[in-house]
């Protein structure tokens, strides 16, 4: 499966376009880590538990865009775009979407 955020795939042509491929995760931060990050936090540096967290969050989101593709008998996604909002206090979407299509042969 390709997956791009360009409008094009280079040495292929879209044959059909059919419809958004979408993927989201709601991920929740956890006492032990927020512990741990408020004292990173006071003293500088990257909060790498949240990287990972959010890195984690976008390769589910991801995941599941690109099964949905598939549902959706797709070859490849294009103008494939994350978003990430708090939905809660502590609890934040990342959602990946993009075009689903289907490559000429």
């Amino acid at each position: 499966m390709h997956v791009v955020t360009t409008e094009t795939i280079p040495g292929h042509e879209i044959e059909e376009t059919l419809g958004i491929a979408r993927g989201n995760t709601v991920e929740a931060r956890n006492v032990g880590r927020d512990i741990t990050q408020s004292i990173r936090n006071i003293t500088g540096g990257e909060l790498k538990a949240y990287s990972e967290l959010l890195t984690g969050a976008r390769d589910e989101a991801l995941d599941r865009m690109v099964a949905d593709a598939r549902n959706l008998g797709a070859d490849a996604v294009v103008n494939v775009r994350l978003e990430t909002s708090e939905v809660t206090s502590g609890g934040a979407e990342v959602i990946a979407y993009g075009t689903a299509v289907r490559l000429a042969d």
